[in-house]
Order: C-alpha cells, then structure tokens, then sequence
C-alpha cells in the first residue's frame, strides 16, 4: 500500500528515495479503477499522469530545484478549465467540450510540479447539494453508498474520501466544498472571495464563486492555497496584493499558545433544522475550548432566517445571466431536429441541454430580474447583503473567529432531494452566509454521529484572514477530534 500521510511526509519520502512519483500515480490509478462504481471521476488522464510522474522523477534525479506540489496527485472539479481536457461541467450541454485554455488555478499547480489525475463529477453547473444533478449520474459517499456526497462537489470530495488522489479542487459558491466535506469526513476549505482567481473557472454566480480545496489535512490546504493563491491579471475581482505565505510550519511559540476569541451564533445552534446530535457535539467542543483558556461567547445574529432566501435570490440572478451564453449557437448542445425559428432553435437546444435543476434557477432568476419584481427581491436581497457585510464587520472586531454547524444534519439518503427539495435548500443555512459576506470558511471533521456518519463544525474569520483561520483549524483538528 502507497503510505500516504501528507504532501510534507510525502516529499521525505520522495527526498530519502523511498517512493517515486511513478509508485503513487500506478497506486492512485488503481484505486480509482477499484472504486469505478463511486462515480466520482468523469475522466482519469491515465496515460498522461504516468508520464509526467515519469518526467517529475527525472527531474528530481537531475538535482533542478522542485515545485512545491511536486509529485502531489490532483483531481479537478468538472468546472475548472484544463487545457486539451474534457470541460462539461456535468451537463448535457457541454457534453464532449475540451478546454482551450489553463485556468490560472491549475496554471499554477502545473507550474509547482503537480500531476492532475483527472476531472470529477459534480452537480450540473455547480448547482446542488447532493451530487445528484449531473448527467454523469449520481455520486456515492464511499461510507455508506446509499447516502449523497454532498454538493456540489461531491466527485471531488469522494475522490480524497476514498484515497482516490491526495488532494482535489471544488468550487463553492454556496457551501459547495464545505457541504461535501462534512458529509465525507474530511477537510474542505472556501477561501475569501479574491483569494484565488475565478479565471478558468465555470461561472455560476460571478459574486459568490470560489475555488476550494479538498484534503485529509490542514496542512495540506495550506500548501496549495499558498500555491493557487495571488493577483492574476485575468481576474479583475481577485486580490491583487502579493501573495501571502501560509505555511503552517512557521509558527512563533507565541502564535502556537494563542488563546482565540470565537463568537457562537445562538440562533444558528437553536435553529429548528439542527440535529440535536450535532448540536451537543458542538456544544462539548466550546466546553472543551474553554477549559483550554479560550474565550468562546453566544451571540445574537438575527440575520440568520434572511440568509437562504438572500442567497437564492442573487445567486439565480447571477446564474440566469451567466448561462445566457449557452445556446447552441458557438457551442453547447444544439438539438438535431431544430427548427427555423430562432426562438423555437433557443427552446429546444436550451430545454434539452440543461438538466431540471438549472433550469429551474434560470427561470427563478429571470423572475427576481424582471421588470415589476426587480426591486421587490433582487434590490431588497441586495440590502441584505450590505446588512450582513456590516454586522459581519462588526463581529470580527470582537473574535479572532466564528464556529457554526456546517450542515443541520449529516449525510442524507439517496433521492430525498426529490421529495423534499426546500429541506435540500435548507441545508445551505450555515454555509452561505461565507459566501454573501466573501468570508473565508473551513469544514473540519471532528465527529461522528450515532448513525455512524462523520459531521464536521465549520469555523469562519475575517476577510483576507485564511492564515488564522488555518492555524485555529489545525489546533481544532489535532487537538479536539473525537473519531
């Protein structure tokens, strides 16, 4: 068995000459093939990850300086560009397209040495909670088949889940990397909005967007944010500023020692969606935490029944003028048997081409965009959004950080989404709020719930502040993980 730890282990490993890079791509080629009925890959890149490990051990036997990924094994959602690769986004209508370009994202990965072993399924366009919208066909949680990944990027949290590669890229525009994450037992982080560039990145709502990143560990998330990370002069929304180190490795005895002050949102832990499972869990951790010297306080945030609703109505806006461009004309599926008139040609080739749930929020965001309606929701959900900027302005004044639930419950059954789509929606309640306020979120895996499903607490800080974020989560990780 390939003994893989984390990337720092990995790289001694490759250092003292008792792995090849070649040994880990053979190893996660083979489990992606035992794990075939998971449905987390779209496509593996077999052929191309043996040579690049091939070339990536020649190199490191020329004694030239090495990447900082180098060897690591990636997988990529199904909505980040990779140059001469499939790029369809789960959905029908981008069925069989291959990316011309590099997202800036995995540009950089490249540049650090790594080796992308394939593009996993997702929900169709990033939109969903369960994995469960893609015309791949659904993803299965790899600790219990019969419960969803989580979405919706469920392929790429499977993929690290089950030993499938050592790290993945998501995107999350609404809890689309922590969802998966608490749903699977492992790490999923969303930096701030800007962190790093959306370029190359399917969009689905261009103000909520960002990519994430999957892993077993801490650690290993801060080494491909610091990678991934920085200004791109094709991205006009990302921090431009240089990019900041964040290496975990260069802790001060003062920082390791650093006492946090956390706010805990009573409303969040009181709200009626919540597992009383998870809700003591959490409960024990600030017990935990305050007998360790941490001050962790109960605070009111009356904004929380605001959030969903805020949410949707953006984010569909967002989308439905986003995925205006996909109408057969330059590409996307275009029907065979179409007729002359250009708006039967649009209805046919977009009717066929997206899947049930896209096209709803399509039809719902064109509804909040249109005259009448404008400013009855798409306005009023923009002054929510300045309204939980600034409250959240405030918060961060007083706390180092915030602990929320990151999912009222954990993993749920198969199908469920198609009998209770509102409770499906509801479920976003403790992870949008990151994403309207461009905060930075982590779900940690701390638990495990009587049924036997992992749950995770999700812990957020202040913008631009990934590296406290990173070093809380790592103590919450080591220190206070319970299964």
């Amino acid at each position: 068995m390939f003994p893989y730890k984390n990337i720092s282990a990995y790289h001694l490993q490759l250092k003292e000459g008792n792995t090849t890079c070649v040994e880990g791509a053979e190893y996660y080629l083979q489990k992606i093939n035992q794990f075939l009925h998971l449905n987390a890959f779209i496509e593996v890149y077999n052929e191309e990850c043996l040579e690049r490990a091939k070339s990536l051990d020649e190199k490191r036997k020329s004694g030239k300086a090495l990447g900082k990924l180098h060897g690591v094994i990636i997988a990529l959602k199904d909505v980040i560009s990779y140059k001469g690769h499939q790029l369809s986004a789960s959905s029908k209508m981008l069925k069989g397209f291959i990316s011309i370009y590099h997202s800036t994202a995995v540009k950089k990965l490249l540049a650090e040495d790594a080796i992308i072993i394939g593009n996993c399924n997702c929900d169709e366009f990033a939109m969903g909670s369960t994995n469960e919208n893609s015309v791949y066909g659904r993803v299965k949680n790899a600790l219990d088949e019969n419960k969803v990944a989580g979405g919706s990027s469920g392929g790429s949290a499977v993929a690290v889940q089950a030993g499938l590669c050592m790290v993945s890229l998501g995107s999350d525009t609404g809890g689309s990397v922590r969802q998966p994450a608490d749903f699977c037992g492992i790490v999923g982080m969303k930096p701030s909005y800007g962190t790093i560039s959306r370029h190359g990145l399917i969009a689905y709502a261009s103000s909520f967007d960002q990519i994430g990143i999957f892993a077993n560990n801490v650690d290993d998330v801060s080494i491909v944010l610091e990678v991934i990370s920085g200004p791109d002069e094709f991205d006009s929304t990302v921090n431009q500023q240089k990019a900041i180190n964040f290496n975990l490795d260069n802790h001060s005895e003062k920082e390791e020692s650093k006492k946090y002050r956390i706010a805990l949102f009573k409303n969040a832990m009181n709200h009626s969606s919540l597992d009383p499972e998870i809700k003591n869990g959490i409960y024990k951790l600030v017990e935990d935490l305050k007998k360790d010297g941490h001050h962790v306080e109960e605070i009111d945030f009356d904004l929380i029944d605001y959030i969903v609703p805020t949410y949707y109505v953006l984010t569909t806006a967002e989308a439905s003028s986003n995925l205006s461009r996909y109408d057969g004309v330059r590409y996307g599926y275009r029907d065979e048997n179409n007729s002359e008139d250009l708006s039967t040609f649009y209805k046919n080739n977009r009717g066929k081409g997206f899947g049930k749930e896209v096209k709803k929020r399509i039809m719902l965001g064109t509804f909040v965009l249109s005259e009448g309606y404008y400013d009855a929701y798409f306005t009023k959900a923009q002054q929510v959004r300045n309204l939980l900027a600034l409250r959240t302005k405030e918060i961060f004044n007083d706390f180092d950080a915030v602990i929320l639930p990151t999912v009222p419950s954990t993993a749920f059954e198969a199908g469920m989404m198609e009998k209770d789509p509102i409770a499906t929606y509801l479920a976003d309640i403790y992870t949008v709020y990151a994403n309207l306020t461009g905060i930075p979120g982590i779900s940690l895996p701390l638990f495990k719930h009587p049924n036997g499903m992992p749950f995770g607490v999700q812990l957020l800080a202040n913008k631009r502040n990934e590296l406290t974020l990173l070093r809380c989560s790592d103590l919450l990780l080591k220190k206070y993980k319970r299964y």
